[in-house]
This record gives C-alpha cells, structure tokens and sequence, in this order.
C-alpha cells in the first residue's frame, strides 16, 4: 500500500497465529467430544454379526458439532461487523474488504470455506463413519484426511507471501475480495474511513454541536488582502466642476444596483456613472443583491446533525457517503464522509444542493435506497436521480444512517 495511506498489510506468520487462536477452541471441543464419544462405543455379537452401540457417538459427537458451529457463527458475525476475531485482536490485525471497510457475512464465509475445505472433509468423513459404520477403519480414513486439511488450511493463511502486490492478498482474499491489515503498525482502515480514509475523519466522541467542515476538493485556502496604510490608497476620481446640469453638492453613495451605464434612461441615474468595481470583502456565495435595496440579504446558513451527533454546516454542494467521489463538474463539492461499517449506504450516496431555504436531496442511484421524514411524521422514499426539495425540521434517512437539517 502508499506509504502515505498509512496502512501496513498483515504478514504471513501474523495471520497463521491469528487462525490458530481462532481455531483452537473449536478443535479442541471437537477432538474432546468425539474422544468421548468414540470411548463410548460398545461392539456385541448378535447372531454372528458385530453390532455397535453408537449412541454415545452420537450423542457427544452433535454436542461438540452444536457448540463448534456456535462459535463459528459468533466468530464470523464478529469479524463480518468489525473485521475483528479473538485471534485478529491478540495479533493486532484487521480484516476488510477491498475498500477497507467491515469485510461482511458473505466474504468472512468464503474465506473460511476456502481455508477450512480440508477440515470440513474430515469432518464428512467423519460423518459417514458413523452412519455406515466404518468404525474398524476409521483411524485409517479420519487421521490423513485431518492431516491433510490442517496443511492446506496453513497454505492457505500464509499464501500472501507469494503475492506480487506487497504481501497484501492470499489465496482465500483474492476469492473473497478482502484485505488484512496490521492495526499496531499502520492504520486501521475500518475505523478511519476505509483505504483512502476520509476527507475530514473526526472521532464519535465529540460533543453533539461540534462542527466538522470537510474540505473542498482542489479549492485554495481564501487569500486576505493585506491592509495598506491610508497615504497610498488610490485617490477618489477628481469631481467635476459644478454646472447648470449637475449640482454643486456631492451626490450621496447609492448602492451599485442602483447606477446604470451610459445611455441609460433609468429615471434618478446620473448619465454616464460606472459601477464601482466589487470589494474585496463581498462574497457572492453567501449574500443575494437586489436592486434597490439598502444592503445584502444574508442567505440563511443549512447544517446537518448527523444520528452520532455530528454537526455539519452545508456549502453550496455537498457529496455524502461512505467515501463520495465527485463526478464531471462536481470537483469543488464538499465531501462528508460517513463511518458505516455494516455497509448499509453507498461511496456515494446523497447529492445535496442548498439555496438558502432548504436543500435539494438526490439519491445518486445507491443500494439501499433513501427517505425523507417531514416536521409532520410522512416519510417518503426518494427516487434515484431525482431531486427531492427537504426544508429545516426534516430528516433524511440513507441506509442505515440519518440526519436532520436545521438552520444555524
């Protein structure tokens, strides 16, 4: 990975502990549970046929095949979630998807399926053992095919060391689309905002009416005229000399809405007078002119709280998602990125448009879909791709995420 992403991928012997303190407990409940259950065996002659009580087998063997596939299923709701196992936690490493987020239910199962494929052939071996009763052979059928699954399942957890791209992947990552990282020496990408990590990451436990801006792509920071001493200012135009069609008095400064080129037959303009080139202190994004008026109308200013009690104010364009990118003339939008690690909205999911009154909502076509609940209680769902007028006192529903806009 770039150095500059901060993010270390594990190395091959940190993943091979791991996978032994993952595995550990559920072996040694199986190798007790049917040890028992194998002492158990009784054999008797009945008629010149051997007979064998199983029910002993049969008995500690589902106990142990009951408690292990608890554990699996408890570990793998774990690390789907997190990224985090017993074993990822004492190694001090992460597992994640490709974009660095919680790697989920579906690619946790294939890594494990890919990894333990020679385990779970024993474990059917084991299984047809015991129900057609091959129990004088079975040390002869169970003891190499166990042998046999733990060697792959060790090739398969260190199988990133023949990866061409840095160690990153091994053979069951590649299938299952997922990364693993070393969280003591680098980054923990699931915490900080996936593999680029966030435009503005700020940690959950800052107080509810923290303001977090996220920077806005490719724009420079604002330039401050420096303040000149009043001697070498530019002098005002020399004022003409009085006559019959201008008075003698100095007119008084209207505001430049109000002055008109020459030709104009606007009544009150005086002919020929220029408009006054624009201050160095006007903001044309945050104020509206309208003729006539005595000054600026202020434009008011739209934030968002988001459900962990973040607080955002909006620019005028605003990308929100798991990592949003902006599209074709979207460069300059402000970016919020939103920690998800149960994947429930998209990189980019909401596009919002402010105008001073409200914000204009579109689902930019995510996979979980988006709603906006009014003041009023009507929750609506959105339609992809087509924007949604949302006033202050709303709430906007993206995935499994929320957030209310308000007026600061």
């Amino acid at each position: 990975m770039a150095v500059n992403l901060q993010l270390v991928p594990a190395a091959a012997g940190k993943r091979l502990g791991a996978a032994v303190i993952d595995w550990l407990p559920g072996v040694a409940v199986l190798v007790v549970t049917f040890a028992i259950g194998f002492a158990g065996i009784t054999r008797t002659r009945s008629g010149g046929f051997i007979v064998y009580d199983t029910s002993s087998l049969v008995l500690f063997g589902g106990i142990g095949l009951g408690l292990t596939l608890a554990y699996l299923f408890v570990v793998l709701g774990l690390e789907a979630r997190s990224g985090k196992t017993p074993g990822n936690l004492a190694m001090g490493i992460r597992s994640a998807d490709q974009d660095g987020y919680a790697p989920g239910a579906g690619a946790v199962f294939l890594r494990g399926l890919i990894t333990g494929a020679g385990i779970l052939l024993a474990l059917l071996a084991a299984v047809l053992i015991v129900v057609f009763k091959w129990f004088d052979a079975a040390l002869f059928i169970l003891a190499p095919l166990l042998l046999v699954g733990a060697a792959w399942a060790v090739l398969v957890v260190v199988s990133n060391r023949w990866d061409r791209n840095g160690g990153l992947r091994g053979w069951n990552d590649t299938a299952a689309k997922t990364l693993v990282f070393d969280v003591k020496a680098g980054r923990d990408p699931i915490t900080t905002g996936g593999i680029q990590g966030p435009y503005s990451f700020a940690p959950l436990d800052l107080p509810p009416v923290q303001q977090v801006l996220s920077p806005v792509a490719g724009a420079k920071a604002p330039q401050t005229p420096a303040p000149q001493p009043p001697a070498t200012r530019t002098a005002a135009p020399p004022v003409p000399a009085p006559s019959a069609a201008m008075p003698s008095q100095p007119m008084p400064y209207t505001s430049p809405a109000s002055f008109a080129p020459p030709g104009s037959n606007s009544p009150g303009v005086p002919t020929g007078h220029r408009v006054p080139p624009p201050h160095v202190d006007d903001d044309v994004e945050r104020t509206q002119v309208r003729p006539g008026a005595v000054g600026p109308a202020p434009v008011a200013v739209l934030r968002i709280r988001l459900d962990d009690g973040r607080d955002f104010q909006l620019d005028r364009s605003v990308l929100v998602g798991r990592n949003p990118m902006g599209q074709t003339g979207e460069q300059h939008a402000q970016l919020l990125a939103v920690d998800d690690p149960g994947r429930s909205i998209s990189k980019t999911h909401l596009h919002l448009l402010t105008d001073g009154t409200g914000i204009w909502v579109t689902d930019r076509q995510s996979t979980n879909g988006s709603a906006v609940t009014t003041p009023d209680g009507l929750r609506t769902p959105l339609v992809p791709g087509v924007p949604t007028f949302v006033t202050p006192g709303s709430s906007v529903h993206f995935g499994d995420r929320t957030f209310y806009l308000g007026q600061a």
